[in-house]
């Protein structure tokens, strides 16, 4: 966070004062920002956390897309007059923000999903990629006349690949069915390598004037095999360290560090660091069960959501603020309207369309070959079409990468223009609307339909209570036949009971269900306040409050749950 916190500064000083006037947040002191010290950017970082926050509230209020009011909240706060330019180290942003959020998208991946779709998700993570660079080349080639070759497929490259982040952010707050979400997700986790090795020999080819196409393919190929190794490896290494670390405390440690590890590990030893922290997630989440205890996992769930939240948020906001060089730069100059408003507008409209054709292209040929009877009608394939070329918003991989661009790149300031604006658009725009052409395409209604037939959650409540009950029933008795766990096979076998039928008659009992949970969550809330009197009056021990605390913590998220 140290390192985040000096890259949002652009002056290079080493000696300066802690504020010019007091507080640079105060008006008349906003100057001395870009040169304030070590401490000011500290708090530069605490106040976008804050501001982060009620941005969040703002989005849950207005049913907006919290993405969307976070961009919206970076721009603003670039706009407040007096703001200096905040320079970002994109080397910086992809180690920070890139490793643990790639992580955690795979870690709670459905593997099974996963692995069914493996060729869809190759096919738009690595075919859809490349087919939007080469759509993006051209179109910019004949916008742009003067601009080589390689730097059109470089720009390709940038605003290729659809963002794990922003994906994972966007289907949050919306309903498809299965194929679809694992294809996003899984296409979002992968596409990654795809943009960076094409993005980097493109921008090899620009700076030396040679491009080789089958060494980049060879180079491709060995980048995502040495990853894919790695992160089996990798992962199969955590998962003994962890099995043998059974502290709490270290485990999250070592979880938290995994994902630094295999991204730094595998770009070192020449892999692609992406798909290594891919796969080690991949891995990690498919043993999660086995490597971890209950209390591990809850705490560990906790921290994560947390880092998540905040690491997703601070990149959407920093996408905003970003901006602000790019306006100041060229604020009020004609070439912004003669040079650069006819090429972006292009260009964003070839990386939305690009899409979409590469989506009616594939999804085609893969009706086509299905049987006669297996095959959807007009309206399901339509609705797939459009949904998922939809779902195509760019995030912090564009954004990294189009800051990273050398210096002696041709047109490097409409390539920046060109990728801000395609986050924009895609954010903002397919982000703000992608519940309401779900809603009118019936997607929500595909999902009933096309989806493959699972038990609802009561119907594995009852499966379970059963197993239960049975094991209870096998020790209750002692080996002379008498009971010795009368209460609790009782309690079990009540529980199965209910489970059962509740799973038959789940609209009728639905009423006694929700009020049998409000009445044990008022009997916590009732327990939780004799608890904290009793500590507070001095009758019980600190070390007792927590060891009670954390056992009403369990019921209540377990009345919660079966509020659900």
């Amino acid at each position: 966070m140290y390192g985040l916190a000096a890259s949002l500064a652009q002056g290079t000083d080493p000696v300066v004062a802690r504020y010019r006037k007091g507080p640079w947040w105060i008006p008349g002191n906003l100057t001395g920002m870009a040169r304030m010290s070590n401490v000011g950017r500290f708090e530069f970082i605490l106040l976008l956390i804050v501001l982060i926050v009620g941005l969040e509230l703002v989005a849950r209020k207005l049913r907006l897309p919290p993405a969307a009011a976070l961009v919206l909240g970076g721009i603003a706060i670039a706009l407040v007059p007096g703001v200096p330019v905040i320079g970002i180290d994109p080397d910086l942003v992809l180690i920070v923000f890139l490793p643990p959020l790639l992580l955690a998208g795979a870690y709670f991946s459905v593997w099974q999903a996963f692995r069914t779709h493996l060729l869809g998700i190759l096919q738009l993570a690595v075919g859809g990629v490349a087919f939007t660079t080469l759509a993006v080349a051209v179109a910019t080639r004949w916008l742009i006349p003067s601009m080589p070759w390689a730097a059109c497929a470089a720009l390709g490259a940038i605003v290729a690949p659809p963002d794990a982040v922003a994906a994972k952010a966007v289907l949050k707050h919306v309903s498809l069915p299965e194929r679809m979400t694992t294809l996003l997700e899984g296409e979002s986790l992968l596409d990654d390598a795809a943009s960076l090795v094409i993005y980097r020999f493109a921008t090899l080819a620009v700076l030396t004037g040679s491009f080789r196409a089958m060494h980049a393919t060879v180079t491709f190929f060995f980048l995502a095999l040495g990853g894919l190794v790695l992160g089996c490896a990798l992962a199969w290494v955590w998962i003994r360290l962890l099995a043998r670390v059974r502290d709490r405390i270290l485990s999250i440690t070592m979880t938290l560090l995994l994902p630094w590890v295999a991204y730094i590990g595998g770009e070192q030893l020449g892999a692609s660091g992406v798909i290594t922290t891919v796969v080690a997630g991949l891995v990690l989440g498919w043993r999660q069960h086995d490597v971890f205890s209950a209390d591990e996992r809850l705490r560990w769930a906790a921290v994560w959501e947390v880092l998540v939240f905040v690491l997703e948020s601070l990149v959407f906001v920093l996408i905003g603020i970003s901006l602000h060089a790019i306006v100041l730069r060229h604020m009020g100059t004609p070439w912004v309207v003669q040079d650069v408003f006819r090429p972006v507008a292009g260009i964003v409209a070839v990386v939305l369309v690009s899409r979409f054709v590469w989506m009616l292209m594939t999804e085609g040929m893969r009706v086509a070959f299905l049987p006669r009877g297996r095959q959807p009608g007009w309206r399901p394939f339509l609705s797939f079409v459009a949904i998922m070329g939809w779902c195509g918003m760019r995030g912090v991989v564009s954004l990294a990468i189009v800051l990273a661009l050398p210096a002696e790149m041709p047109n490097r300031d409409i390539m920046q223009i060109a990728t801000f604006v395609v986050i924009l658009v895609t954010v903002l725009g397919q982000g703000t609307t992608i519940g309401w052409v779900i809603r009118m395409t019936g997607g929500e209604r595909g999902q009933q339909r096309g989806q493959r037939h699972h038990l609802s959650v009561s119907q594995a409540r009852a499966l379970i209570a059963r197993s239960q009950e049975h094991a209870m029933r096998q020790l209750a008795f002692a080996p002379d036949g008498q009971i010795v766990h009368s209460r609790l096979l009782e309690q079990y076998a009540y529980r199965a009971e209910l489970a059962e039928r509740f799973s038959h008659e789940q609209q009728a009992l639905q009423g006694r269900k929700d009020a049998h949970y409000r009445a044990l969550l008022a009997t916590i809330d009732a327990g939780r306040a004799e608890l904290l009197r009793l500590h507070r009056s001095g009758e019980i021990h600190d070390a007792v409050l927590h060891q009670l605390e954390h056992e009403l913590d369990l019921q209540q998220m377990t009345a919660e749950g079966g509020l659900i």
